[in-house]
This record gives structure tokens, C-alpha cells and sequence, in this order.
């Protein structure tokens, strides 16, 4: 059943930068485009340029796993529109919107995208309907290479499928068109960023 009311959804946790409107269910406007770090300059820009410069009754916000910069920037504007317009934020998974989008999807299948230090985050999800098997953790493609799913999509796919020897890979971006796939309670998750691995940065000693 489609979500009542119109939805901002702000994608940017991936080398991606897109947003949407979606009213009772349906996409009435989308932007998409690959920025890989420039997210912070393109995010608002993008969000104007969509009917009533993206006014909503609910903002949706992709919470990563991802960049560490993209989930910031993601996370800063969907608070303070949400501040702004009073009304309420919540988040997503960037590898269940991923999932969600692929056509005819086996029973299950599982995500891989970069994770940076030549790991992978991956994360396995039954199909019908869409809900993760397990948490998303962060691998060597070698070791994420355990998963059994035949169907790996996203932009690890690729590394993840040839360091196992076998199965099927597809190249896939998060976009935010796509989050009227998800369930509910996919796109109902705190607005507080998804991790999995500690930051690089760290404070001085």
C-alpha cells in the first residue's frame, strides 16, 4: 500500500547525489547524478530545483552505509528542513534501496558496494517482501565471498563475484526514486548515520 502524503527523499551516501518527491505512493519529480565527493554542493541546488523546492510532509534520508562525507551532508539537510518545515525525518539503508530496485529479484540476493580500505559493505536480503537476512558488515571482497546468494548487486558486485568464482553481478547506484519499494518499516529507521566501521579520522591525542 502506498505511503499517504508527499515524501522528500535525499540520497547521498553513495558516489550518487539524488533526491525525489513522491506523493501517496507516486514519483511526481527525481534527480540523479553521480557526483562521487561533491554532494554538499549539488544537494541543496537539487532539492530547489524540485515543485515547492522539494516541500514535504515527511523527509526520508538514506543513512548510509557509504561515504562518511555523503551520510554528513545527507543527514545536516534533512534535519534542518525538517527543523524548518516542522515536520518529521527518518532514514533508510542505502543497500535496501539498492535491492529494491532490482527487476524480477530471486528469493534472495545480496548487496556489495565500496566500503573504502578495499573492503566491501554487503548485506543479504530475502526478496518477497524485501527485509535483510542479516546485518551489513564490511569485508574483503575474499571474505565477504562467503555469502551464498547467487545475485550480488551494486557497485562491489563486481569484485565480490570474482573473488567467489561464481555467480551473477550487477552493477547498481542507490537512487532515491526508488524508495516507494521499500516497506514501511525499511524507510522508518532513525535519522543517525549507518557505519558499520569506525571513521578514518581520528581526534588528536
Amino acid at each position: 500500500m502506498a505511503r499517504p502524503g508527499r515524501e522528500l527523499v535525499i540520497e547521498t551516501a553513495t558516489a550518487a547525489c539524488s533526491v525525489a518527491l513522491v506523493e501517496d505512493g507516486v514519483v511526481i519529480a527525481a534527480l540523479h547524478e553521480t557526483v562521487g565527493r561533491g554532494h554538499a554542493e549539488r544537494l541543496i541546488p537539487m532539492i530547489a530545483e524540485l515543485p515547492g523546492a522539494g516541500r514535504a510532509d515527511v523527509i526520508r534520508v538514506d543513512c548510509g552505509p557509504g561515504s562518511f562525507t555523503g551520510i554528513r551532508v545527507g543527514l545536516a539537510a534533512a534535519r534542518a528542513l525538517g527543523l524548518g518545515w516542522g515536520v518529521p525525518v527518518s532514514g533508510f539503508s542505502s543497500l535496501s534501496l539498492i535491492a529494491a530496485a532490482v527487476a524480477d529479484p530471486p528469493a534472495t540476493l545480496a548487496v556489495a558496494i565500496g566500503g573504502g580500505h578495499g573492503e566491501l559493505f554487503v548485506q543479504r536480503f530475502r526478496t518477497t517482501p524485501l527485509q535483510p537476512i542479516e546485518p551489513v558488515f564490511s569485508a574483503r571482497p575474499e571474505a565477504a565471498a562467503r555469502i551464498g546468494e547467487a545475485l550480488v548487486v551494486g557497485g562491489g558486485a563486481d569484485a565480490l563475484v570474482s573473488a567467489r568464482g561464481s555467480g551473477e553481478a550487477r552493477d547498481a547506484e542507490a537512487n532515491a526514486a526508488n524508495i516507494a519499494r521499500l516497506p514501511d518499516e525499511l524507510v522508518a529507521l532513525p535519522p543517525r548515520p549507518i557505519y558499520v566501521r569506525a571513521p578514518d579520522a581520528r581526534p588528536p591525542d
